[in-house]
């Protein structure tokens, strides 16, 4: 059977993106981790599944490159914000459906704005990291010089660290470059190695700093490029909170199954 894919990309975070209204593609965990290898592949982060649904304009379903479903990823929303509108699913604004519930998502001078889950459970440990959700569990740990990291090491053992569980996290290493101003480099679990980008990472990196320096804009600079962060906090409570910045499609093409 040949199916239909497009390629996108959201600061280097890369994702397949089939339209499967038609419930047609067969959701089998090595023939999805197969397309998303780098040699035998389409090669991709992840690979998106976009449905039907009756409780908005359309479903998300997100797999890791391991070919197992995931949990949110916040570039890969971005992402098929951006082929949904391609599809003429919507003009200016949107609503799906993701695994941790509805998100609202609109265009504005080029930058698609994804509204991520609220957050209020924050956990500081005496360690000096934090852990908390954004979608995905994710590790932040503020570094110096985090472009001359071994990330993939550091973060693997991090990841597969006790502490986690099965289950495991993501892990972030987040440097200071100014006011408001951060650089992050993330180990993604399901891709299981760094990434260009990580859109829940980078929102919980944000959010982490504005804990010690409060505000309501942060900039993230990633291997993949720019992203912004915008939330409100009351009583250590975060809402409102929107992910921005580009996703773009790279190219199309099918495949046979």
């Amino acid at each position: 059977m040949k199916i239909l894919f497009e390629k996108y990309q959201g600061t280097g975070n890369d994702f397949i993106m089939i339209d499967n209204r038609g419930l047609y593609f067969p959701k089998e965990t090595a023939l999805i981790a197969r397309l998303c290898h780098r040699r035998f592949g389409i090669g991709a982060d992840g690979l998106i599944l976009l449905e039907s649904t009756p409780e908005a304009d359309f479903r998300m379903i997100y797999y890791n490159a391991d070919g197992k479903e995931g949990s949110m990823c916040g570039n890969g929303g971005r992402c098929v914000v951006s082929f949904a509108k391609s599809l003429g699913l919507f003009e200016k604004e949107t609503r799906f459906l993701a695994v941790d519930g509805l998100h609202e998502a609109f265009f504005k001078e080029g930058l698609v704005h994804l509204k991520m889950k609220e957050v209020s459970k924050i956990e500081k440990n005496t360690e000096g990291y934090y852990f908390l959700d954004t979608g995905s569990p994710h590790y932040v740990e503020f570094v110096q010089d985090v472009e001359q990291m071994n990330v993939f090491e550091k973060g693997r053992a991090i990841r597969y660290n006790q502490r986690f569980g099965e289950k495991g996290t993501n892990v972030n290493f987040v440097e200071i470059l100014g006011e408001n101003l951060l650089r992050v480099r993330t180990y993604e679990r399901g891709v299981e190695a760094e990434t260009y980008s990580c859109g829940t990472g980078v929102t919980a990196s944000a959010i982490v700093y504005a804990l010690q320096k409060p505000t309501q804009t942060v900039q993230i600079k990633t291997l993949g490029g720019d992203l912004w962060v915008n939330f409100k906090e009351k009583n250590g409570n975060f809402y409102d909170i929107f992910l921005a910045g580009k996703a773009e499609k790279v190219f199309e093409g099918q495949i046979e199954t």
